[in-house]
């Protein structure tokens, strides 16, 4: 579980270099999970020769994707220390946020749809069968 997560730290910390390094206007931590991305799809070529690689780092993966709810009390702390400004700009960031969610939702689903109608497996291989009946 070391392991993993200093590779996840080291990824990290590539992207803040990288981000400050650059000037770039891109966060470190989405740098660095691009870095994660790109050393996880060189994850199979590692495996065959540390076969326990994989697993060790899928299990930490999904122990702090199961811990991921404890994330979200350092913000939630900040924008209780920072009431002065929800209070000043709250129905901003209300109509920010609901906007931001139902474009998420939208996005999502039109690359859902794209993705599936792209790789075969979509909806009407079902709708099919069910004409068949």
């Amino acid at each position: 579980m070391i392991v993993s997560l200093t590779i996840i730290l080291l990824c990290q910390l590539l992207g803040e270099v990288v981000a400050r390094g650059l000037g770039w206007p891109l966060p470190g931590p989405v740098l660095g999970m691009l870095f994660l991305l790109v050393f996880l799809s060189l994850r199979d070529r590692i495996r065959t020769k540390i076969p326990e690689f994989g697993r060790v780092l899928d299990s930490t993966g999904k122990g702090l994707l199961a811990h991921l709810s404890l994330l979200f009390i350092p913000a939630s702390v900040g924008v209780v220390q920072r009431l002065d400004v929800v209070a000043e700009y709250g129905v901003g960031l209300a109509v920010a946020l609901v906007v931001s969610t139902f474009v998420t939702l939208v996005v999502t689903v039109v690359a859902f749809v794209v993705v599936s109608r792209l790789s075969g497996s979509s909806m009407e291989a079902g709708e099919e069968d069910r004409s068949r009946d």
